[in-house]
């Protein structure tokens, strides 16, 4: 593991538990040990605690062994001269941050009762939602069980735009995936930047912005810790069961926006733990080997166009597209359609013109998902009766694909593309055959569409490989 990452993750961990220890002894001296502490309206105490340790803290005296605990985790300052394995020393330090963080979010709840809203929405005067409680994590966690959520980006910082916090929202979003914000950087967060941009953020629309410091990181790492005990049946203080939980159920990741400090860098270090890697926007220095995580652990310096499609393939989401965005009927029952002479509006390919469809692998880095390029005339520029050549070019990619699935791939096209109502598909590359009939264009049909098909069934019947 980086030398540098891990010296900034004990630091930051230092710093943070250090924190705790103060706010617990002040808090101590204004209440006494008997003072009640909780996050509002759940049943797991503090649930990263509660989770990882099975200690439930419930008052301020309770907090004493916890405290003895981070205390035990953080380890010395990585030596200079002295080349050690660095993965264990920053594991421990993360995990003690998180411990450490909801002490200090749990006392802020105390001295500041109505700092965070406790509902699903912000208000007018108070944008920050605080902890989830029980009734947001029975009816938002099991979308995380059935897939409907797969994950959650764990997003610290602002982006340099308003523009661009919209663009990465909106890119989350469509993946399905929850967006929780905290942290800011040079006084912005990007919960703030969306709300200037005129979108409505909340538990509704998945934009959950959980606070302005880095602490409220955890209400995001403890939402996933209590998903674990809520719907997989994992005990308090099977902290191995949590966690191996989450890697495999729970798709997330981190992506701090900004520059990262020593207390971000101990927050990623606690989310590995997790098995959420981080993926960030600055050149901080990058762990590749795998180990903890399914890939990488960090991964930096990612342009902000392409942040969102690196984050989902280093977590290993497998992108689920549900609904095939064409003015037309798709299923197996348009398969046997025939376009006949009458009905026929454009034609391609079979004999009539030069056709060719091809499936081809590259790189991940070469592929940007969902883009549908068209070269040429679409059908809004044609004349009914026109016959024009055709190709169609499919570029894909994916950690499990190999150049030997491409035939088999290939050879999905001819029924994917007979599943859309009003087009008639025969043959396949250098043979193949395309008929498009009046009533598909009056609807609205284009030659683009093809490509939507394309993408859609490819995650859809191949996610596993792509």
């Amino acid at each position: 593991m980086s030398k540098i990452i891990c010296s900034a993750a004990i630091r930051g961990a230092r710093n943070i538990v250090g924190m705790a220890e103060a706010k617990y002894e002040e808090a101590l001296k204004k209440w006494g040990p008997d003072q009640k502490i909780e996050f509002p309206n759940t049943t797991y105490y503090l649930p990263i605690i509660y989770g990882m340790l099975g200690i439930p803290v419930s008052t301020l005296g309770d907090v004493k062994q916890v405290m003895d605990k981070c205390n035990e985790l953080v380890p010395a300052a990585v030596s200079d001269n002295v080349w050690l394995p660095y993965l264990a020393p920053a594991l421990e330090a993360g995990m003690a941050t998180f411990f450490a963080e909801e002490i200090i979010e749990a006392i802020r709840y105390l001295e500041e009762p109505d700092f965070y809203t406790k509902g699903e929405d912000p208000l007018p005067d108070n944008i920050w939602l605080g902890a989830a409680d029980d009734i947001i994590l029975r009816k938002r966690g099991v979308e995380f069980v059935d897939g409907t959520a797969p994950g959650f980006a764990a997003i610290l910082g602002a982006a340099p735009s308003n523009e661009i916090a919209v663009k990465i929202a909106l890119e989350l979003q469509e993946k399905n995936l929850y967006v929780f914000m905290c942290a800011d950087h040079e006084g912005k967060t990007m919960s703030e930047q969306l709300i200037e941009a005129g979108v409505q953020i909340g538990w509704p629309t998945r934009l959950v912005s959980f606070g302005p410091s880095y602490t409220a990181a955890v209400f995001a790492m403890g939402f996933a810790t209590r998903a674990a005990m809520s719907f997989g049946g994992v005990q308090p203080g099977d902290f191995a069961r949590n966690l191996r939980y989450n890697k495999d159920r729970i798709f997330a990741f981190a992506m701090p926006l900004g520059t990262v400090t020593d207390e971000w860098y101990a927050n990623a270090a606690g989310a590995i733990n997790w098995g959420f890697p981080t993926i960030a926007d600055t050149p901080i220095p990058e762990i590749l080997p795998t180990g903890i995580c399914t890939y990488e652990h960090v991964v930096s310096n990612v342009p902000h166009d392409k942040i969102v499609a690196r984050a989902v393939e280093v977590r290993g989401l497998k992108v689920s597209v549900t609904k095939i965005d064409i003015p037309m009927s798709y299923g197996p029952a348009f398969e046997g359609e025939r376009i006949r002479k009458d009905d026929l509006y454009f034609e391609c390919g079979g004999g009539r013109t030069l056709g060719v469809e091809l499936t081809v692998s590259k790189d991940m880095s070469e592929v940007e998902d969902g883009k549908v390029e068209m070269v040429g005339p679409d059908l809004d520029q044609v004349k009914e009766g026109d016959k024009l050549p055709f190709a169609m070019l499919i570029e894909v990619a994916g950690r499990q694909m190999q150049s030997d699935f491409e035939p088999i791939l290939e050879r999905q096209i001819h029924h994917l593309v007979n599943y859309v109502q009003g087009i008639m598909h025969i043959g396949q590359r250098s043979i193949m055959w395309i008929r498009v009939g009046k009533a598909a264009v009056e609807k609205g049909f284009l030659l683009k569409h093809l490509g939507k098909v394309m993408h859609a069934k490819y995650h859809q019947d191949f996610g596993n490989i792509l």
